[in-house]
């Protein structure tokens, strides 16, 4: 499984104008991003780290500094064991039940905290176990 790098496209981008609206969202969904991160006991290097970034671009996302590149969105949401619509603030917390989360789950998170070599070895033992499965 690869890891995308969105640290040189966001560094090659242009800066484009932001409106009021626009620089509001992205500082309130950094603020987000921060309390998804704080709640699941991660730090700023190691979802930096996960995500390919360095701490410095990760910390200037949650702070609203930068915009973050719409492509990265979908890996910071699986980083952070959310939704697109928990990460956008959009998700109707009352129609949904929540119960502890499976085993699978909290083993996921436990392995995106482990070192990028380790990650990388594990799911390539995953790739063979499933790949092994559909034979």
């Amino acid at each position: 499984m690869a890891v995308h790098t969105h640290e040189a496209f966001a560094q090659a981008m242009p800066a484009l104008p932001i409106t009021d609206d626009d620089r509001a969202f992205f500082v309130a969904l950094g603020e987000r991003m921060a309390q998804f991160r704080k709640a699941r006991n991660i730090t700023q290097v190691q979802i930096a780290q996960s995500l390919g970034l360095t701490q410095q671009t990760y910390q200037s996302y949650e702070v609203g500094r930068r915009r973050i590149p719409v492509s990265a969105l979908p890996a910071v949401a699986r980083a952070l064991s959310v939704s697109l619509e928990d990460l956008f603030g959009e998700s109707d917390s009352t129609t949904r039940k929540r119960g502890p989360a499976p085993k699978w789950q909290k083993q996921i998170e436990a392995i995106a905290q482990l070192p990028k070599a380790r990650q990388q070895f594990i799911a390539q033992m995953l790739d063979a176990v499933l790949a092994q499965a559909q034979h």
